[in-house]
């Protein structure tokens, strides 16, 4: 049997469209009908004409595509399929802290539960987060959950002052300074290229720092031919297909987002042929959620 052949029939006669992450398996995202970043994603799970979404990412994912789109049935290719990050901070958390404040922005990483969402002023990705915080008129900022992005912002924002959380990825922090270092001396020729989603020092490393879609934009464009990687090695698959005469290396060897790699083109199938694992929300939390991300959109145009 071919998969790829009897997953476009299904997506057609079922009408669904399939959205995948870039850090999902290189396979995934060949069959998919849109492959981006968070914020891409969550703007195409609003633009797809399809009343399905298949998502191949991890549940906060979902979630937001279900908070924007509540007519529509969002399923998930593995319901386990989860960010550790999303789970770092908690809604007592971010009252207590807000609750010191006369004039602070509670603002969400979009890496971050429906709960975390809704108790936010507006949520961010790595790609608009610079953008939409400069528009804020607080000088506060409360940066949930996302430690290393929220210092990376505050790096290149000092007339704001920044609270933090010491939420993280794993993927990314497991990228160290040493590693780096390591990599460069291995290929000196490379070019680094980080997401902000490393530490502070590892960015201090790094040629270029941008977004998921920003590093693949930026070493396509490039006159560069070879490329130090310091995010999740589910990039490369893009990377290389559209640079096929280009070099990229990792900095090590535990690149790799468990939950994401739990989507796996026979699960697509599966999924496809039971349409379970459907994403519900309550539609109280669901409401409450929506405003921070409705806001996102309208902020980063």
């Amino acid at each position: 049997m071919n998969l790829n052949e009897e997953i476009k029939k299904l997506k057609e006669k079922k009408e669904v469209a399939i959205l995948a992450h870039y850090y999902v398996e290189g396979a995934v995202q060949d069959i998919a009908d849109y492959v981006g970043d968070s914020y891409y994603l969550s703007k195409m799970a609003t633009e797809v004409p399809q009343k399905n979404i298949l998502f191949c990412g991890v549940k906060f994912m979902g979630e937001s595509a279900k908070i924007l789109n509540p007519e529509k049935h969002v399923i998930m290719v593995d319901e386990q399929a989860d960010c550790p990050m999303a789970h770092m901070i908690d809604a007592k958390t971010i009252d207590n802290i807000r609750a010191k404040y006369d004039d602070i922005a509670v603002v969400c990483y979009i890496n971050s539960s429906a709960e975390i969402k809704a108790h936010s002023d507006v949520c961010v990705t790595s790609s608009n987060a610079f953008k939409i915080v400069s528009k804020l008129p607080q000088k506060n900022i409360l940066f949930i959950p996302d430690n290393h992005l929220g210092t990376y912002l505050s790096t290149k924002m000092p007339n704001k002052h920044f609270v933090f959380h010491h939420g993280y990825c794993p993927v990314h922090q497991d990228i160290r300074m040493e590693d780096v270092k390591r990599a460069k001396q291995a290929h000196p020729e490379a070019e680094v290229l980080a997401h902000p989603e490393c530490s502070i020092d590892v960015l201090s490393l790094a040629h270029y720092i941008g977004s998921t879609s920003e590093i693949i934009d930026y070493a396509t464009k490039s006159g560069g031919e070879s490329f130090i990687i310091a995010t999740e090695d589910g990039v490369l698959h893009k990377l290389r297909s559209e640079n096929a005469n280009k070099k990229f290396y990792l900095v090590n060897e535990k690149q790799q987002c468990l939950g994401m790699k739990m989507n796996t083109l026979e699960k697509v199938y599966d999924v496809l042929n039971s349409m379970e694992n459907e994403m519900l929300l309550n539609e109280e939390l669901r409401q409450k959620a929506q405003a921070p991300l409705t806001k996102m959109h309208e902020l980063a145009e």
